[in-house]
């Protein structure tokens, strides 16, 4: 049994990897790219879809600055609406818009939550939509992307 108990932790020692080699192994795990203001910085041509599908429910434009003043989002013929940033963590920020007249229901006031990331050269993300109406369709979640506009 004694001999059993040593081969057993002679073998698990021998089996461990040097400090030194899980280090190297470690850095050479790429690290996820830190998001900035300045990545997100310009116009962006937007549409928002149905968290299933691609058929669009809305087109905009967003306006991005390199700091957290001036962003703005519109609605095809619509006035500018202001945004703002809520969070920048890691690869992702967070955006809120409203209350504002609904681009697709009309008359009823809205606020929209975008949660973004940069990928492949795109921002794409989710949304929820919280309209002030006490009906029972009071909240539409979906997703959303983006190009840079020239």
């Amino acid at each position: 049994m004694h001999r059993f108990a040593l081969l057993f932790c002679v073998a698990a020692l021998a089996g461990c990897t040097p400090s030194e080699q899980r280090t190297d192994e470690m850095a050479e795990t790429p690290m996820p790219a830190m998001l900035t203001l300045a990545d997100l910085a310009g116009t962006w041509n937007g549409r928002a879809m149905p968290q299933v599908g691609d058929s669009t429910l809305v087109t905009f434009t967003m306006v991005a600055t390199a700091d957290t003043a001036g962003w703005t989002m519109t609605f095809p013929n619509g006035n500018p609406i202001p945004v703002r940033v809520v969070a920048l963590a890691g690869d992702s920020v967070i955006t809120e818009a409203g209350p504002y007249e609904s681009a697709l229901r009309n008359q009823v006031m809205v606020t929209t939550r975008f949660t973004g990331r940069l990928q492949d050269g795109k921002m794409v993300g989710t949304f929820v939509a919280r309209y002030q109406t006490t009906s029972a369709d009071s909240v539409l979640r979906g997703r959303y992307e983006g190009t840079r506009g020239m």
